[in-house]
């Protein structure tokens, strides 16, 4: 039989002598279950946004794009095609052309980029499927576009017979006459997608050909192609093949590259809340620290009795640190239950909302599980350990 962990057992189902140790002992087990919640919630929200996140960028950036190394544009030439419709690990491909443009509806005026794609585009990316209202560009009617959620608030779009004008500037050098220094094209607004933030504010999307029309580019000029792989696991492996085949000519990148900011911000956000609500259960294991002292000093008739029947002072030391990472562990044991129900039941409910209609998103992930159980059983050995190093043979016998 482990001796101290037997009487560490016994201590912990034992009430104190004196009623304010165990209202102590009580305050220390509360704070535990409350880091341990508070810190699960934390991460697991974290995790939902994050999830979220990722979401939202599956709509608006592809598995893969490819632009040039230099320049805006490049030619769309037979041997890319060739090599881009050999790779059997590619599933379907898109041509785009995207500029900064100008955009003018009734008296109300925009600066907002204008993308061009082809008909395969949808089935690159499922833009289609985020539509708030009308319809896809349809290659049967002419000139239309589809415009984001924030760019329809902002230009007060409510007719869609009224023409959408898009102003192009002419590329040129010298000096500039004004009558003269855009290409304009009236467009018709047929859709209205939402997405991200950042994605329903920044495009107006148009054919590939009324693109170039506008920026004055022959069919085979574009400035990017878009790409779905058949297996986005080995996404990185795709895209470094394709790197070594396109040469130093074109940039291939991936949506985590395209994207490295923002899942950079995420990652950072989500370490340091990390790191702040662990700080918060540190604090809160000082009392777990006070109500181990208090103990000690409430037993200890009991510790010189152990002394005299064999027991040695690291024996006695062990059953303080097995005691202090017992409390830890129910009350660990109790905040996760409590934390994994109440993550589940908002994933069910949603009873936390962002706005009317979005619930907060959570997501249960073991690793958040793991990672809570490592730091607050590390974190209450460590408590425990510094407590129980006030216990000295001459602190027992005096």
């Amino acid at each position: 039989m482990n001796f101290p962990l037997y009487i560490a057992k016994r201590y912990l189902r034992s009430k104190n002598s004196t009623n304010a140790v165990n209202i102590i002992t009580i305050i220390a087990m509360l704070g535990v279950i409350i880091g341990t919640l508070a810190l699960f919630i934390i991460l697991s929200g974290f995790s939902g946004l994050r999830k979220y996140s990722y979401s939202m960028l599956d709509s608006s950036d592809p598995d893969i794009k490819i632009t040039a190394s230099k320049g805006k544009s490049f030619l769309y030439t037979k041997e890319l095609d060739e090599t881009l419709v050999s790779n059997t690990k590619i599933a379907d491909f898109s041509k785009v052309l995207e500029e900064r443009a100008f955009l003018k509806y009734g008296d109300k005026n925009h600066i907002a980029y204008i993308k061009g794609v082809d008909i395969n585009y949808t089935d690159v990316l499922a833009v289609d499927s985020i539509l708030w209202s009308g319809n896809w560009i349809d290659k049967e009617f002419k000139n239309t576009a589809v415009v984001g959620y924030g760019i329809y608030s902002k230009l007060s779009i409510q007719n869609y017979m009224r023409p959408l004008v898009i102003f192009m500037p002419k590329p040129g050098t010298g000096i500039i006459n004004p009558n003269n220094a855009y290409r304009s094209l009236n467009t018709q607004v047929t859709g209205i997608y939402g997405g991200s933030e950042e994605f329903r504010n920044k495009f107006v999307f148009t054919e590939l050909h009324v693109a170039q029309e506008l920026m004055g580019y022959e069919s085979n000029t574009i400035s990017g192609i878009e790409l779905k792989v058949r297996n986005p696991e080995i996404v990185d492996d795709i895209s470094r093949e394709l790197q070594e085949e396109l040469g130093d000519a074109f940039k291939v990148q991936t949506r985590a590259e395209l994207n490295e900011l923002i899942l950079k911000v995420i990652s950072t956000e989500n370490f340091v809340s990390y790191l702040i609500f662990t700080l918060i259960v540190i604090i809160a294991l000082f009392n777990l620290i006070g109500a181990i002292i208090m103990m000690i000093i409430d037993k200890r008739k009991n510790l010189k009795t152990l002394l005299n029947i064999g027991a040695s002072v690291n024996d006695v030391k062990r059953i303080f640190v097995l005691q202090g990472s017992l409390l830890c562990l129910i009350g660990m044991i109790i905040g996760l239950f409590v934390g994994v129900n109440l993550v589940f039941l908002q994933r069910h409910f949603g009873w936390f909302k962002i706005s009317p209609d979005l619930a907060y998103p959570v997501e249960f992930r073991w690793f958040n599980l793991v990672t809570v159980m490592l730091t607050i059983l590390t974190l209450g050995f460590i408590a425990s350990k510094i407590a129980s190093s006030r216990i000295t043979k001459e602190f027992i016998e005096n």
